[in-house]
């Protein structure tokens, strides 16, 4: 049986897995000769992570996908208990990438490596984050939830509308925030000059 949620899921994971991607194929770059765009764009990048798996996406899988996974399947338990401590962990470590971000840009090289391992510490969690989802706890929700599980699931990821997905026009609140990424980011992560 299709599921929209599960869906939806799927295509929010993948969207965040491109714009990690993309963000670490940027700060490999580097700052090259215009170090204002450079800034911008990574900054507006953790912005839509801030904005939109961190405050929609995950606590919807926190709040309603999670509990009944446990319940059908307790042996999922600890990664459960694992994937909640992720949560947890980047809505914190998003804002302190932000926070090193700047004091790259303010104070110049000499805060680019506290940057880079903060980072990538953040992406590598992330990564593995979302493989543990994908490998373990969609098969057994696919396998074990009941319909009324799937009615507020479907539900509640159907107002997410994540853009960055191909699926959905932005909403017009974050509509500068996308056309600033897709603008400025160098291609061929954006059309952006670069």
């Amino acid at each position: 049986m299709r599921h929209t949620s599960l869906e939806i899921i799927r295509d929010e994971h993948a969207a965040l897995a491109a714009m990690l991607q993309s963000l670490r194929m940027l700060v490999d770059r580097g700052p090259g000769d215009d170090p204002r765009q450079f800034f911008d764009v990574l900054r507006a990048m953790l912005y839509y992570i801030d904005e939109f798996p961190e405050r929609l996406h995950h606590p919807k899988e926190t709040e309603l996908l999670f509990p009944p996974v446990v319940k059908a399947v307790p042996e999922l338990g600890v990664a459960v208990a694992r994937l909640d401590h992720d949560h947890e962990y980047t809505e914190k470590a998003v804002r302190e990438i932000q926070h090193l971000l700047t004091g790259w840009e303010m104070l110049g090289e000499t805060r680019r490596q506290a940057f880079i391992d903060g980072f990538t510490r953040y992406i590598n969690l992330y990564q593995a984050h979302m493989q543990l989802e994908e490998a373990e706890i969609l098969p057994a929700a696919q396998k074990h939830l009941s319909e009324a599980d799937w009615q507020a699931l479907d539900a509640a990821f159907e107002q997410n509308c994540d853009p960055l997905t191909g699926k959905y026009k932005p909403d017009p609140a974050y509509e500068r925030l996308f056309t600033r990424i897709v603008s400025t980011a160098p291609a061929p992560i954006g059309v952006g000059d670069g």
